[in-house]
């Protein structure tokens, strides 16, 4: 299991890109019952430990966010493989999807 310093560091070095999303998302991960929330609506990448009010919450493992982050499965073959679930906007779950694939 990934710990959460450690998967933020990940997304962090991401930011750039992830900055552009416009909308908040929350990773609540399933195995670790805590909780990441990226906030891209102030034109820059922030995110922290905890919950909150998020356009969209994807709900994951730990290790499933931190393949994800780091490329090593794309977002569609983890949502298709039940890997990840999305509640929320669809949109915004796309978009982000589409980030996350672009490096």
């Amino acid at each position: 299991m990934a710990d959460i310093p450690t998967l933020i560091e990940a997304m962090q070095e991401r930011a750039e890109s992830l900055s552009t999303l416009g909308y908040k998302v929350r990773f609540d991960l399933t195995d670790a019952g805590e909780s990441i929330l990226l906030d891209a609506t102030s034109g820059a990448a922030d995110l922290s430990q905890g919950a909150g009010e998020a356009d969209a919450v994807l709900k994951l493992s730990s290790d499933t966010l931190e393949k994800l982050v780091r490329g090593r499965i794309g977002p569609m073959l983890a949502f298709s493989t039940g890997r990840l679930k999305v509640e929320g906007s669809q949109g915004v779950a796309l978009k982000l999807a589409s980030l996350l694939n672009g490096d």
